[in-house]
């Protein structure tokens, strides 16, 4: 390998989901094949061509694309140059037929490369941000306390399970499935989240985890006030009610009992 090459930075322990059929179970496949003779084809029998037009095609073959062999001695340079002086570099690579930004950084013995966006890629925030959410202050003062009795002062041995994962290989382990809800079965209501009470569940959950003892004091998380009462509006509503009850009566034909 020489020192230009990419090599993937993290592993992968997730687990694969195939794609089956539902009546018999078989597996679903994804071919390639040649639209010239039909025949399914390995990846060691597929190449690169530039399209020049829609029935022209030029192969390009790995020894078009190479760079040559390149020096070891400035690979180490950048690394330990960077390394000094605790910066990074920002770099342009070329990587399945287009160019690329990333970031370069000293990891170890090597460098490590983090690919980046162009900036008509970024999307603007406008387009995902929720909308305007009223909150209090005990609100927000709740969840800097919760934040505080989570901060750690490293990464190194952070616990962080992944459950989806662990679900997943549990459910493949399972001999039994549960059965599909009835149709026209009525679901069970979303319980409804109190936000304050979670809150304040948490950072006492977070400070047992620390092994503080109670005397720290509890969470300073208050409920919210309540909206008050539009009692105008409701003095205003029975106002008008009374006043129509009034000329009904007014208007009304009197009634006469002849013997």
């Amino acid at each position: 390998m020489d020192s230009a090459s990419l090599e993937a930075a993290t592993e992968k322990h997730d687990v694969f989901l195939r794609q089956v059929h539902v009546e018999d179970g078989g597996r679903v496949r994804y071919r390639k094949t040649c639209e010239i003779d039909g025949q399914v084809l390995t990846e060691d029998e597929i190449g690169k061509g530039y399209g020049v037009s829609k029935d022209a095609i030029i192969p390009i073959t790995d020894q078009d694309l190479a760079d040559g062999p390149v020096a070891a001695k400035p690979y180490v340079l950048l690394r330990k140059a960077l390394e000094r002086n605790e910066k990074v570099a920002v770099a342009k690579f070329a990587l399945r037929g287009r160019e690329r930004l990333g970031l370069l950084r000293p990891l170890g013995g090597a460098l490590l490369l983090s690919g980046l966006h162009w900036g008509d890629e970024i999307r603007s925030s406008e387009e995902v941000t929720p909308p305007e959410i009223e909150l209090t202050d005990d609100e927000i003062d709740g969840a800097l306390e919760l934040m505080e009795t989570m901060t750690v002062g490293s990464l190194t041995g952070l616990d962080v399970p992944d459950h989806y994962t662990e679900a997943l290989h549990e459910v493949t382990k399972a001999e039994h499935r549960a059965p599909k809800a009835a149709e026209g079965e009525e679901k069970a209501p979303a319980p409804v989240v109190d936000l304050m009470a979670a809150l304040e569940k948490s950072v006492a959950d977070a400070r047992e985890r620390r092994g503080e003892s109670a005397g720290g004091g509890e969470a300073t998380v208050r409920e919210m006030p309540k909206p008050k009462k539009k009692t105008a509006a409701k003095k205003a509503t029975a106002k008008k009610t009374a006043q129509k009850k009034t000329t009904r009566r007014k208007t009304a034909c009197p009634v006469r009992v002849v013997s």
